[in-house]
């Protein structure tokens, strides 16, 4: 009896949560306070927790919380997702019309209008009204399976409660973020210390492919559903005004924003209008979509290549406005590049007041011949990003001198004073303190602790972001001094993560010079070429006093990289680090240089010349395994084609074992590489 009590509870919760989820998220016409929500969500939970059979896939407490995937699955769609065709002006609108009447043979065309999101298409398929599948647009016959993210979107409907439910429906729509959300969700990451995002499309569809839901579900993420793909099972309207209307019925969320237009001074009207209220939408457009009405008419019209003969987007051109360059700024990035910001005249362009433009680097500066104190054009590329587009010359311009770069900052990062340089060849000039550098420090202290570098299991992003935000680390030689107090002292860090924190530093103060050098983050140095370089010098003083002539007789380092690892050793800032780990009894084996003996005949080795492909589980770390492949001379490659000489596998071997075979790949096992190496 109190099962059947619970049960009928539980469902009873489920209805209206999912009820007051429609109200608030695609209605926004809340009936409740956020505290009686919460009331019900825990009261849903608690049920749940004490009787897991309780728990159903449509669950609202089902939203958040599957394991994070290690890649995605491939999707392929039933009814391909088309891409549009654009109109950039009134003139391409009207040709559109004109087409499309001609092939009709009728005067006048009604049209479906609706605003033109900056967000990422999606497909949903429900099967007998409950969500079984989410995926992105790829490349419109294929993409990737999203559908532990979409749950997480509290707009988009677990199960369709509405009468007459289709068996299979797949509705298409757009997942965008708001502006206030996009706002609200940079005022987090600065809070956290961490990367601001640079435009409310670019968070939305980060935040829609991220391998772990619950990431997912931290991203004030939204939806306007525009479209269908495969339906069954039940009679569709013959309109797309009116499948608009059947989908919200069915509990989608559309805009509220489409419109029935008659001919293409109806489309023009509209697009006047929305193009006068953009800034108020609340969300990010760059123009309207115009679709031909009647669905018998889109099948008449048919398509070309992938982009319907019956729609086009017409797109608002970037908008632009005049105002002074003041200076110029160099702001170095998280991998050191240093980047020129214009400051400018305060501006108000599409709504929003500029004073900085990215300039992107030295060449984009040369190329529109930037000088301080010229009249410019500033334009918001794609609507977000400000950018300076040209210069207006007011007669002084050729005057003013020309604007360097290197010069500007002294040839030092305005950061750390640690050299900055500019490889031949490339655009980017760059900080060459990678150590040391305080901007970079993050990102050199995460590469550092990485699996494939010095392996410090515990020490992730959140961790670092915590430890540079407190002053506590300065480079990746400061790990070393930290103590368990210290550690507790952390969000989310008690005593005993504290403890194996430090343990796993202090454990990966016994390391191979391979995995030390591919952890000091050098430019171009990763793991076969810090392999390369340890098994050419043996050790790490005559690498670090090595010349770029004695560099590129290592095999498989060019001029570029002997270029980078000279330089890197040559910065004073990291040698001092380096000291400081080996102060703090950070060691490795020497190894007897093979450099020492290159000047006589070398010995053939066994896999000279040969590229080999490790997949399943082998016995040994497969690192250890990769080591022992490059010191037979073998190139160790991850994907399996023609090219491939043998494929090393272990246990439970999948894919690429089956590729193998079906190219006629020789497959050997750990034996196979024991006798070798046992030569």
């Amino acid at each position: 009896m109190a099962e059947r009590k619970a049960a009928a509870r539980a469902a009873e919760l489920r209805r209206l949560i999912a009820y007051h989820d429609h109200r608030y998220h695609v209605l926004d016409e809340p009936e409740i306070p956020d505290a009686e929500y919460d009331r019900l969500l825990r009261e849903l939970q608690a049920l749940e927790s004490a009787q897991p059979s309780l728990i159903s896939a449509d669950s609202p407490t089902q939203r958040v919380g599957a394991a994070p995937l290690a890649a995605f699955d491939e999707v392929r769609h039933s009814v391909p997702m088309l891409s549009l065709g654009n109109a950039f002006d009134e003139q391409e609108l009207l040709d559109f019309d004109r087409r499309v009447r001609e092939r009709l043979e009728c005067e006048e065309v009604t049209y479906t209008a609706e605003t033109k999101l900056d967000g990422l298409a999606v497909s949903l398929r429900y099967e007998n009204g409950a969500l079984v599948c989410g995926a992105t647009r790829g490349d419109g016959s294929r993409g990737e399976d999203v559908t532990a993210n979409v749950r997480t979107i509290r707009a988009i409907p677990l199960r369709l409660r509405a009468r007459g439910v289709p068996r299979v429906l797949e509705v298409r729509g757009e997942v965008y973020m708001t502006l206030a959300g996009f706002e609200q969700l940079n005022a987090r990451q600065r809070g956290a210390g961490g990367k601001e995002f640079a435009n409310p499309r670019n968070a939305a569809a980060g935040g829609l492919r991220q391998l772990d839901a619950r990431i997912t579900a931290t991203r004030p993420l939204t939806i306007y559903c525009y479209g269908l793909g495969a339906v069954e099972g039940a009679a569709v309207p013959d309109t797309q005004y009116e499948r608009l209307q059947w989908l919200d019925a069915l509990g989608f969320r559309i805009s509220p924003q489409v419109r029935r237009v008659r001919g293409a001074e109806g489309c023009l009207a509209y697009y006047r209008e929305i193009a006068e209220r953009r800034a108020t939408l609340g969300y990010a457009i760059d123009g309207c979509v115009f679709k031909v009405d009647a669905i018998a008419d889109q099948q008449r019209l048919g398509q070309v290549a992938r982009a319907p003969r019956w729609a086009v987007a017409y797109k608002f051109p970037a908008e632009e406005q005049p105002t002074r360059l003041l200076g110029i700024d160099v702001q170095v990035g998280r991998t050191g590049t240093l980047t020129p910001v214009a400051r400018l005249e305060a501006v108000k362009v599409g709504g929003v007041t500029v004073t900085n433009a990215t300039l992107h680097n030295q060449d984009e500066i040369d190329r529109k011949d930037l000088r301080v104190g010229d009249s410019v054009v500033v334009r918001r590329a794609g609507d977000v990003i400000p950018e300076v587009v040209r210069v207006v010359d007011d007669g002084a311009h050729a005057d003013r001198p020309r604007f360097d770069l290197l010069a500007a900052v002294g040839g030092a990062c305005p950061v750390c004073g640690s050299r900055a340089e500019r490889a031949e060849g490339e655009s980017a000039v760059r900080c060459t303190g990678g150590l040391y550098c305080a901007a970079q420090r993050r990102e050199a202290l995460w590469h550092f602790a990485s699996r494939r570098a010095m392996d410090i299991e515990g020490l992730g992003e959140k961790v670092i972001e915590q430890l540079v935000a407190r002053d506590l680390v300065h480079s990746p030689a400061d790990l070393y001094a930290l103590d368990v107090d210290t550690l507790a002292g952390l969000e989310r860090m008690a005593q005993k993560s504290a403890g194996n924190l430090v343990a796993a530093i202090a454990a990966s103060r016994e390391t191979t010079l391979a995995r030390f050098v591919h952890a000091l983050g050098i430019r171009d140095v990763g793991e076969a070429t810090a392999q390369a370089l340890a098994h050419w010098f043996g050790d790490l003083a005559p690498l670090m006093e090595a010349s770029e002539d004695e560099l590129v007789q290592v095999p498989d380092v060019g001029p570029v990289v002997a270029a980078h690892v000279s330089g890197f050793f040559r910065e004073p800032h990291n040698r001092e680090v380096i000291a400081s780990l080996q102060h703090h009894g950070v060691h490795w084996p020497a190894l007897e240089p093979a450099r020492t003996a290159a000047a006589a005949p070398a010995a053939p080795r066994a896999l000279e010349g040969k590229t080999v492909v490790l997949t399943g589980s082998l016995s040994m770390p497969r690192e250890d395994a990769r080591a022992r492949l490059q010191a037979l001379g073998a190139k160790v490659t991850g994907s399996v084609s023609k090219k491939t000489d043998f494929v090393l596998a272990g246990a439970e071997a999948g894919s690429k074992l089956a590729r193998a075979e079906a190219l006629g790949v020789p497959v050997v096992d750990e034996a196979w590489l024991e006798s070798l190496v046992g030569q």
